[in-house]
């Protein structure tokens, strides 16, 4: 019993000495790389403005790489997403089983747009069947069929080829809740399917009834609505994930180590006049848009102020005017550090060539940090 315990012992601290040298190394490939955050803001059914950006970032990191299969997730170390913006976000990091992602950003708009109509169905409900809104059978089948992979296996949190953040808000406990895969690998507990964390996220009051859902074991349940009430631009939640994950990404120390793209999906509100009624009061549907878009201006706004001092590694695109594909041709919008905005000379698309330039010249995203503790659990058990 005393040679089996030395013996595992000293198994132990060569493993440590072997992964400490592997944990020097990867993370002397990390000096000068900043961590990269893709963010998608919620809004709309159909997200033509961050649909044409994916779009175009994409094909951008193809030209430039000369890879034809080369894919947004290669160049980006965490994405988060609410509502629309969470269903493109899930697409393009769902595992297909063999460590790709299971869409490209064109196979997640073109997904999008020929099952919109059957994701968004209206019906009428209501005792005389006078009120409409979404059809939930509708969409959930969509979604089933969406995260299932070939073999039969339904995706889960677990099941993505790069760190995911979607937000919803939850009747139960009256706060937040984020669905991250770094609770779920930690815990089955933290692990849900793909396809209820999407559902849950999109949730729209008086359009979709609350959505519940539970976790793998199912020890932990939500009652979901709308992210985008609290969280409709969750690009601050992933800045503030990033750098308190420290297992994740121990590189990061302060936001001079990011590089962020923030994707909007247009104002939901109109000019003042619109949004009022006749007698001068704000309808129901425009306080709810005003909220949304209030909560991705502010988190704007804050970002603006956060990455003041080297404001190129923050980068957001939105519409300026219509809302249209469109989009791309538009002059580029920026918040002004403590207030205001201005408008650029470059368009949104050049503005997404000129990220693309710096994410290809820094190279793909790198592997997780190597993890001594589990490491050696594996060995002592024999694997």
């Amino acid at each position: 019993m005393e040679g089996e315990t030395v013996t595992e012992m000293e198994l132990s601290k060569i493993t440590l000495e072997i992964f400490s040298k592997l944990e020097q190394k990867w993370l002397s490939h990390c000096e000068g790389k900043k961590t990269r955050i893709l963010s998608i803001d919620g809004g709309g059914t159909q997200g033509f403005i961050a649909g044409s950006a994916l779009i175009h970032l994409e094909h951008q990191i193809q030209l430039k790489t000369g890879d034809s299969n080369s894919r947004i997730t290669d160049f980006f170390d965490i994405f988060t997403g609410t509502g629309i913006g969470a269903l493109y976000a899930v697409m393009l990091t769902a595992d297909d089983g063999n460590g790709r992602p299971l869409f490209s950003a064109k196979d997640s708009v073109d997904f999008v747009t020929k099952k919109h109509d059957e994701m968004f169905k209206m019906v009428n409900v209501g005792l005389l069947h006078r009120r409409r809104r979404f059809s939930c059978k509708s969409i959930d089948k969509v979604l089933k069929e969406a995260f299932q992979r070939e073999d039969g296996k339904d995706l889960t949190l677990k099941d993505t080829c790069k760190p995911l953040l979607v937000p919803c808000y939850d009747l139960n406990s009256s706060a937040p809740f984020v669905f991250s895969r770094a609770d779920a690998s930690e815990s089955l507990s933290f692990d849900f399917e793909l396809w209820k964390v999407c559902r849950a996220t999109s949730a729209t009051p008086s359009l979709f009834k609350p959505f519940h859902l539970s976790s793998s074991d199912g020890k932990t349940c939500c009652l979901a609505i709308d992210g985008g009430l609290v969280m409709n631009n969750p690009t601050a939640a992933a800045v503030t994930h990033v750098l308190h994950n420290k297992r994740d990404f121990p590189s990061v120390n302060g936001v001079e180590d990011l590089l962020v793209l923030s994707l909007g999906n247009g104002p939901l509100t109109n000019s003042s006049s619109q949004q009022l009624q006749r007698n001068g009061k704000c309808s129901t549907p425009s306080v709810v848009n005003i909220v949304l878009d209030g909560v991705s201006e502010t988190v704007d706004q804050m970002l603006g102020n956060a990455f003041c001092w080297n404001r190129t590694d923050y980068m957001r695109i939105q519409a300026n005017g219509c809302v249209t594909e469109d989009v791309l041709k538009e002059r580029g919008v920026e918040s002004l550090p403590f207030g205001g905005k201005r408008l650029l000379t470059e368009t949104n698309g050049e503005r997404i060539e000129k990220f693309v330039q710096r994410l290809v010249a820094t190279g793909k995203s790198l592997p997780p940090s190597p993890c001594k503790a589990n490491a050696i659990k594996h060995l002592n058990d024999g694997r």
